[in-house]
């Protein structure tokens, strides 16, 4: 049963973002990011009370990198390239914590489907290089988020400490979003769809996860969300008509290979040590 709570998970993400490039022709990527980060905080703060702290305040930054960079991305190359690229961030926090030679090999496969990726011709065009470099910089600020999210959560801080970060990363990410967007961001028409981007992209996702986390192990979660990358394949040609090549789907398959070769690169150690902690860094909750 948890298994299908995560992959929900991953679908709901996934079908989140591709509602949220469809806000992009009307108010731009910063405005969708602004609409969905603000609503998301405010769905948060009214279920839990926000806490603030630096642990938050880091946190919030590294929220507002990685969806602003992603959904900058997003305009500009096919979801599920994007998705691909931006999963080498927390691929490869995985092999440098792990410091073990052979994680290091799951890196370089991930690496050679991102370059099959870049290399081919999609719909009779290269890749947009901004996309590609803005995927990236969405991929770092994914591991960095990683790493923040886990001292937030060790300083005991939990959903209001979430709830107080992603009130930061929506302050952050709203002026920006005003001067693309400007009054047509409270559009009802507008704010509806962003409720629902909200919801698919953060409410839906973190709460399936939490619950999914109670009895799942590390190894078998990050083996699930490896499929992100397809599942945002399938969003993107469902709903956006982004229809991958069959050597598009062959890169995207050794990113996957690559994600669940890492998620099973070893037992799960005792609750605890710090073999387990590094185990629940191996692929995180997403954007």
């Amino acid at each position: 049963m948890s298994v299908f709570l995560v992959l929900g998970s991953v679908v709901s993400l996934q079908f989140g973002a591709a509602f949220a490039n469809q806000l992009f022709g009307q108010i731009g990527a910063p405005g969708a990011t602004a609409l969905r980060l603000g609503i998301a905080a405010l769905m948060l703060a009214v279920v839990v009370r926000p806490k603030f702290r630096q642990e938050t305040l880091v946190l919030g930054m590294t929220m507002a990198g990685m969806n602003g960079t992603f959904y900058l991305a997003i305009d500009r190359i096919p979801l599920g390239v994007a998705v691909t690229i931006e999963f080498l961030g927390p691929l490869g926090l995985a092999a440098v914590l792990s410091r073990r030679p052979r994680d290091f090999v799951w890196v370089g496969l991930a690496l050679a489907g991102v370059v099959v990726l870049g290399v081919h011709e999609y719909t009779g065009a290269k890749l947009d290089l901004i996309g590609v470099v803005l995927a990236l910089i969405a991929a770092a600020f994914w591991a960095c988020y990683v790493l923040a999210g886990r001292k937030l959560a060790t300083a005991g801080l939990g959903t209001g400490g979430l709830a107080g970060a992603s009130l930061i990363a929506a302050a952050l990410t709203l002026p920006y979003g005003l001067s693309t967007a400007g009054a047509t961001l409270f559009e009802p028409r507008i704010l509806l769809l962003g409720t629902l981007v909200a919801l698919l992209a953060s409410a839906i996702p973190y709460t399936l996860e939490i619950r999914a986390l109670k009895t799942l192990q590390p190894s078998t979660f990050g083996v699930v969300l490896a499929l992100e990358p397809a599942a945002a394949a399938l969003a993107g040609a469902l709903l956006l008509g982004q229809h991958l090549s069959v050597i598009s789907l062959c890169g995207i398959a050794l990113v996957i290979t690559a994600g669940v070769g890492a998620a099973l690169r070893k037992a799960p150690a005792p609750p605890g040590t710090p073999a387990q902690r590094d185990a629940d860094l191996v692929l995180p909750v997403p954007q």
